[in-house]
């Protein structure tokens, strides 16, 4: 229950507070202000989770959200996987586990709330480094409205983990105050644990705050866990630092091995010795610093291996006032150890040549290849960037009209020059909005020792014999290899993009952020090509990841997909209805009795419609209201049949075609005056059909003179169904004259049901006499227990939506969206006669005439009958025509669309679409079904009362 690695006086965490958690079931401390990671590297633990296709023991590599390994599942208070162990603030009771490149989801519902706030600014700044917090007081103290965005929950940025002095004091002591100035300006907002993660057109910036995610189990149940920002800049400085890069070289995975930045942030803002006895490979200044820091604080340097022939003599007399040596043109060429590194071999690399190799013991081996800039959300901005041969990365080109970079983010390393950076890129954003931003007083730093150039190294030479590339890791995450990235390249792929394919480098939780720029450096030297040429990979939103819970906000559940119940629904809850989903709707399914299953349940429901009354809830259908003088042009414009001749007080089925000519939805359509219709869609194409008609009436035909409303729920619809069905309605509509003469088969009249104003209509989707009625809304569950009392004595069946699809596909009603698939055109499903071939055109009618729709061997809606009259087709089941599955690739004639048992048929059935299906009736063909085939013979699709004698009753 020690911190074994713990420095004492480093760091900016609560060393009077302790935190308790658990890691792969091994019970650890920390203390607030630690991340996992700190946590784990202060308890001594390296060996943090294994790669994703080798299983390779992996360790911190980093300490942001650069880092590639050490991927974590937290397990409590709640599951979340995928999380990189950097950027995950402890909290008493965390429980994790390492992973091996995936992890698992939560079984239960997230129960945190999350939310979305919308912000709008003159000036946005993203990172609070020196760079950010420049900008931000000159921004600030020009009077206008400034967001400060830093991912951190402490000032400072790259502050934190040095030991920089500004004003001859600790630099974070400024960063400090500055952030307490900002706080106190009205018009200024800081927003802390606050990460920029995408930016969109006109200013738009996406940003993820984690509200309550430090506070683990203590976090207010009414607190929002994590925040969405939508911010709205007319400006935006991105201060947003860089990244680490390393150097590719044999077994350079093990556990142990960090970025010496890394290294020296661990050390003086959590406090945290990663290693007693270190290596430094390095290729540039920046590793000094790490190396020399560390060193102070009692960890034994070994060696710095630095890759360049010359080392600036500050340097070297800074080393050697602490006995480290410093070996000029040395590389790390591999590594040894099993759960950790356990030796740095190394050897001189004179003109790309390795010399004799020597081993160093060491438990710690820091890397510094360079820093890449930050530029990801620059060039989601469309900002261009140019290579920087001498820093080997990418840097912002130039500035754009509202998007500019600042510090390391534009490629300036210092911090006087970051400072001052800061501050001109905050001035730039002002004279942009017609102001003249004011020169703050910047603090000074100490004393910056002369730099000198760095050397650019994508990777060291493997000394194994023909196995260049072969154990030299370029994206952790992904395990990939450096010959992973010359087999692409020698399989005459050119572009970076194609190698981030093939190889996947770089399409990781990490975006490529350790490897992006090393793949185009190790593309160029095997393409023998000029890095600059080639570019780097596109980086896109979001830049880090995102939990979909957070984008959904409070658009979950019924707040993102609203369960709608009709007005008769608590009839069905209280009748036992089970349901299903449609669309939104909740529809009673089928009404089972007690010990029932639901076969018998709809065999019984099927059985009262076709020899009794039956009735359901037809109440989702979709209804558009159609008003104005030119109505019925607009119906015909959009019907395959003509609607304008509708006389009043008819009705007529029609079908909506694509411009491809394929069928979209059917319906039917009811004339209520000279210039109105009422027509009806499928439940669950409702609002895509009023979309759809919407479209073509306002941006093609606006001439026009229509209204189009949905009145959807303005109805409850109660079809009634079944040979007793007129006598029920004629007990609760005595006023109404139900006979066939006075009320035709597809004609409607206004009348009083149960003492309520009603249309009924004499429609049938069964293909039995029936009646559908339709009443206000606020009005049907009072029609509904009255046809349901009146009909008690003749036995009438409330019946769900399993059982009304048997009814409709005994008839061959088809159902779009089930019996077809977007490639069937009204002709496959036999219904020539509802296209009208008097009318000079509308949606789809030219496509008919295409040769592909006038093929023979079309699929068409067909009739099957199982040779066994008690198997069950399993829907979208294919159909072959031999009685044996030949080799792949395996000829597929067609496919079931619907199945079923009927209670008519006393057996079971099925319709499905197949090549010259009509050709075919009485052909046996053959369903490929567990290992074996059902011969089925094919049928005219209308399997019972073809003639239609029973619509009449």
């Amino acid at each position: 229950m020690t911190n074994p690695y713990r420095a004492p006086g480093h760091g900016h965490i609560d060393r009077g507070t302790t935190l308790s958690f658990t890691f792969d079931g091994r019970a650890c401390t920390g203390h607030p202000g630690d991340t996992l990671a700190s946590a784990l590297l202060a308890n001594g633990i390296h060996h943090v989770a294994r790669s994703i296709k080798y299983g390779r023991p992996r360790g911190v590599l980093a300490a942001g959200a650069e880092e590639p390994n050490a991927l974590v599942q937290i397990e409590a208070p709640f599951p979340e996987p995928m999380l990189t162990a950097t950027t995950v603030e402890l909290y008493d009771g965390l429980v994790a586990r390492g992973l091996a490149g995936q992890g698992r989801l939560g079984g239960e519902p997230d129960p945190a709330r999350y939310d979305t706030m919308h912000a709008h600014c003159d000036v946005l700044v993203v990172g609070a480094g020196p760079a950010g917090l420049a900008a931000a007081l000159t921004a600030a103290r020009s009077g206008v409205r400034v967001i400060l965005v830093d991912e951190l929950p402490l000032p400072g940025g790259s502050l934190l983990g040095s030991r920089e002095l500004l004003d001859g004091r600790p630099a974070t002591e400024w960063a400090g105050e500055a952030v307490a100035e900002l706080d106190a300006c009205d018009d200024v907002q800081v927003l802390r644990r606050t990460t920029a993660f995408g930016h969109y057109d006109d200013g738009l910036v996406l940003a993820l705050e984690k509200r309550t995610d430090h506070l683990g189990a203590a976090a207010p149940a009414h607190v929002s866990r994590q925040r969405i920002w939508r911010i709205r800049a007319r400006q935006v400085v991105y201060a947003t630092g860089a990244h680490e890069r390393p150097v590719a070289f044999d077994d350079n995975d093990r556990p142990g091995i960090m970025l010496a930045g890394s290294a020296r942030t661990y050390l003086n803002r959590f406090g945290v010795l990663p290693g007693r006895r270190a290596v430094v490979f390095t290729t540039n200044d920046s590793a000094y610093p790490a190396a020399l820091e560390l060193a102070d604080a009692g960890v034994g340097i070994a060696a710095v291996l630095d890759a360049r022939e010359e080392v600036p003599a500050h340097w070297r007399t800074a080393c050697d006032e602490r006995g480290i040596g410093i070996r000029a043109g040395h590389v790390v060429t591999g590594t040894s150890g099993v759960e950790r590194v356990s030796r740095a071999h190394v050897a001189a690399f004179g003109r790309g040549r390795l010399g004799e190799r020597q081993g160093v013991d060491c438990d710690l081996l820091l890397v510094s290849g360079g820093w890449n800039p930050a530029v990801a959300l620059f060039s989601q901005a469309r900002g261009t960037l140019r290579y920087d041969a001498g820093i080997g990365a990418f840097v912002p080109e130039r500035a754009l009209d509202s998007v500019r970079t600042a510090g390391s983010a534009g490629g300036t390393f210092t911090l006087p020059g970051c400072l001052a950076d800061g501050a001109d890129a905050a001035r730039r954003a002002l004279a942009a909005l017609g102001r003249t931003g004011p020169r703050i007083a910047l603090p000074a730093p100490g004393p910056l020792p002369e730099g000198a150039p760095g050397r650019v190294l994508w990777r060291v030479t493997s000394p194994r014999d023909g196995q260049d590339g072969a154990h030299q890791f370029v994206d952790l995450q992904r395990d990939a290899l450096v010959s992973d990235v010359l087999r692409a390249t020698g399989a005459g792929l050119r572009s970076v993009e194609h190698v981030k394919r093939y190889t996947t480098i770089g399409t990781a939780h990490d975006q490529g952020r350790t490897s992006g720029v090393m793949t185009s450096g190790i593309v160029a030297e095997a393409l023998g090509a000029d890095v600059a040429d080639l570019g780097t990979m596109r980086l896109r939103p979001p830049a880090v990841p995102v939990a979909f819970a957070a984008l959904a906000g409070r658009n979950r559940g019924e707040l993102f997909d609203p369960a709608r119940v009709t007005a008769l629904h608590p009839w069905h809850v209280e009748h036992g209805a089970l349901f299903e989903d449609v669309g939104q709707w909740k529809r009673p399914w089928y009404y089972p009795q007690a010990g029932e299953t639901m076969e018998e349940a709809v065999l019984r429901e099927c059985r009262a419609a076709r020899t009794g009354v039956a009735m359901m809830d037809g109440s989702t259908l979709g209804k558009i209201n159609v008003q104005g003088p030119d109505s019925g042009e607009l119906l015909d414009r959009l019907y395959t049949n003509k609607m304008s001749t509708l006389k009043e007080g008819r009705i007529r089925y029609g079908v909506m075609c694509g411009v491809d000519g394929m069928a979209i939805d059917d319906g039917t359509v009811i004339r209520v005056a000279e210039q109105e219709f009422l027509l009806t869609t499928t439940t669950g194409n409702a609002a895509r059909i009023l979309e759809w008609m919407e479209e073509w009436l306002q941006t093609e035909w606006p001439e026009l003179r229509v209204h189009l409303t949905s009145v959807t729920e303005h109805w409850a619809t109660v079809p009634l169904v079944g040979p007793r069905s007129r006598d029920v309605l004629a007990l609760v509509a005595p006023g109404l004259d139900v006979g066939n003469d006075a009320f035709p088969f597809m004609s409607w009249r206004d009348a009083t049901v149960a003492g309520v104003p009603a249309r009924v209509c004499r429609i049938s989707f069964s293909g039995e006499l029936a009646y559908e009625i339709n009443v206000p809304a606020w009005h049907g569950i009072t029609v509904w227990k009255a046809l349901h009392e009146a009909g008690g004595p003749l036995g009438i069946t409330p019946y769900g939506t399993e059982t009304m699809h048997v009814l409709r596909a005994e008839k061959a009603y088809p159902i779009i969206g089930q019996d077809t698939d977007g490639t069937v055109t009204p002709q496959d499903l036999g219904m020539s006669w509802v296209v009208s071939k008097k009318k000079p055109d509308f949606v789809g009618k030219r496509s008919f005439s295409r040769a592909e729709n006038r093929r023979a061997d079309r699929k068409q809606l067909v009739g099957l009958l199982p040779a066994d009259e008690r198997t069950l087709l399993p829907e979208g089941a294919q159909i072959i025509a031999t009685s044996s599955i030949p080799e792949p690739p395996v000829p597929m004639l067609g496919h079931v669309t619907s199945s079923y048992r009927s209670d008519a048929l006393k057996r079971t059935f099925a319709l499905a679409l197949v090549r010259s299906g009509t050709e075919r009736i009485g052909e046996t063909l053959y369903v490929p079904l567990d290992g074996r085939t059902v011969p089925v013979t094919v049928t005219d699709p209308v399997l019972f009362d073809k003639e239609g004698a029973r619509r009449d009753g």
